[in-house]
């Protein structure tokens, strides 16, 4: 297997964790991640099962006391989508679907993660899976609702679908990642130019 240098390792692998990739900078956003290669003809699920759910809620640093269920898992598919449809109306400048909004607002409505101060002074939540979605919906509609939302960015990559929240200073963030499709972008360009200029 090949395995792409990166100039910050830690970060890569803060990005990866447990299969998943964090690089939207939202919790929400990283949600929407997890359907891979949308762009591609066939998109790759990475929520195939409850326990896949369970791994996703682990891996973001949210927990659940108990198992996820199929509904919770149809639940968080629906909710994702919604997230993803809202985030690229919102990116294209385009009004929001009105059943991507009903879906956001209903799981939303649903009682949410319980936050408590822990032993080791961190906050932890609580809850059944079906309150961490409803929290991860709280989270989307702040997010969407907010100046925030101008930030809102989708990958430049021709291969990458990922969206994330531009926190760079110019607002000119064009990649999910420096990491991943920012330095395969920067090789690219360097190889076309070296190409060029033989």
């Amino acid at each position: 297997m090949n395995r792409q240098k990166t100039r910050d390792p830690l970060l890569a692998m803060s990005e990866l964790r447990d299969s998943f990739r964090f690089r939207g900078g939202h919790a929400a956003l990283d949600f929407a991640a997890t359907l891979a290669a949308r762009m591609k003809p066939s998109p790759r699920e990475l929520l195939e099962t409850p326990a896949d759910l369970d791994r996703w809620l682990a891996a973001a640093d949210l927990s659940s006391r108990l198992p996820s269920t199929a509904n919770d898992l149809s639940s968080a598919r629906a909710l994702r989508e919604a997230i993803y449809s809202l985030s690229t109306a919102v990116i294209a400048g385009v009004p929001l679907l009105p059943d991507a909004v009903a879906t956001l607002n209903r799981i939303a409505q649903a009682p949410s993660a319980v936050p408590h101060l822990g032993d080791d002074g961190r906050l932890h939540l609580d809850g059944p899976p079906s309150a961490f979605l409803a929290t991860l919906a709280r989270d989307a509609i702040q997010l969407f609702g907010a100046d925030s939302a101008g930030r809102l960015r989708q990958c430049e990559s021709d291969s990458c679908a990922l969206l994330f929240l531009d926190t760079s200073r110019g607002g000119d963030r064009r990649w999910c990642s420096m990491t991943g499709c920012g330095n395969k972008a920067k090789v690219a360009e360097f190889r076309r130019r070296k190409r060029e200029a033989s």
